[in-house]
């Protein structure tokens, strides 16, 4: 979704003319006064979205920088409409609300049963449709649940991207799922498996399956945003008067690095272009070598005699 062209603003609106264009599609669209009209049932989800995304100003820096496939790889339905509250937006222009949030996790083992469903259902209905037809209305086919499992990756597949297959069991049969990991994604963020979710007991769609990632820590980098930081340990001597260091990156290439002469500990020293991609399509960032100056525990009757030597000249 263009979310910029579904309110019909400007990239540079303001929050203001952001939220006067969505007021003003919504008393368009809302379904009190389109009943029974699926076409603007959609386009009121499509403009309740992008207003969720666009009058938070975090989502919007992500979704600004990313674009919107990249977005959507990194934020999931419920982390869209997570903190917006669509009965308050309502209210304040002027609708009753009938609308409920995406929360009501309860957890089983790996995985997360979401009983909260779409923040439309209760105007629409989970099946898409809205109330009033009484008691001769015969049940509606629903969705099934929603399934959130915890995946762990590795640095490396933070580098490279990965695909990786998980076993699923429901009802008794185990499903193999094949998941691709994107470039750069983040610690905790969420891919989403549309219709690998619960099966649906009325006949209706499956739900989806949400991936939660951990990346697992490194015993060699450190993740900084798109950067890597790596430590380097070198004696007082190499500190005092350079040194040329052999660095190796996470995906194996090989760098002499300068140390200049006078190097303060924790120093770093960067070797651009050699971090985490920002994202699938996004530049990678730095390899960050940091400097720890080696003291020993201990020392030989020479070593100590020339310390002490140092120590009389002002080092």
């Amino acid at each position: 979704m263009e979310y910029y062209q579904i309110l019909g603003v400007a990239k540079t609106a303001t929050a203001d003319e952001i939220k006067k264009a969505y007021r003003k599609l919504a008393l368009k669209y809302h379904p009190d006064k389109n009943p029974d009209n699926k076409a603007a049932e959609e386009k009121f989800k499509e403009i309740s979205e992008a207003y969720a995304v666009l009058s938070d100003p975090e989502k919007r820096q992500q979704y600004d920088t990313f674009g919107s496939d990249g977005f959507r790889q990194r934020y999931s339905q419920e982390d869209i409409f997570r903190n917006f509250d669509l009965n308050d937006i309502l209210r304040q222009f002027g609708f009753g609300g009938g609308f409920r949030g995406t929360g009501g996790f309860h957890t089983t083992g790996n995985f997360r049963s979401a009983g909260g469903g779409s923040p439309f259902d209760n105007i629409f209905g989970q099946a898409g449709m809205r109330g009033g037809c009484g008691g001769g209305c015969g049940s509606q086919p629903v969705k099934g649940n929603d399934l959130t499992y915890e995946m762990t990756v590795s640095l490396e597949e933070v580098l490279h991207g990965a695909e990786k297959t998980i076993s699923l069991r429901q009802n008794g049969q185990t499903q193999n799922v094949s998941v691709k990991i994107p470039k750069g994604i983040e610690d905790g963020k969420r891919l989403r498996l549309s219709g690998k979710g619960s099966h649906s007991s009325s006949g209706g769609p499956a739900g989806d399956l949400y991936l939660k990632i951990h990346v697992a820590e490194h015993p060699v980098f450190q993740r900084v945003d798109d950067d890597l930081v790596v430590e380097h340990r070198i004696p007082f001597s190499e500190a005092c008067l350079g040194a040329t260091l052999e660095v190796t990156t996470l995906d194996g290439k090989k760098f002499n690095v300068k140390v200049p002469a006078g190097v303060q500990q924790e120093a770093k020293l960067r070797i651009k272009g050699h971090g985490l991609p920002a994202g699938p399509i996004g530049h990678r960032g730095d390899l960050l070598v940091k400097i720890a100056v080696r003291i020993p525990k201990t020392l030989t009757p020479e070593q100590e005699e020339a310390i002490r030597a140092l120590a009389s000249v002002g080092l």
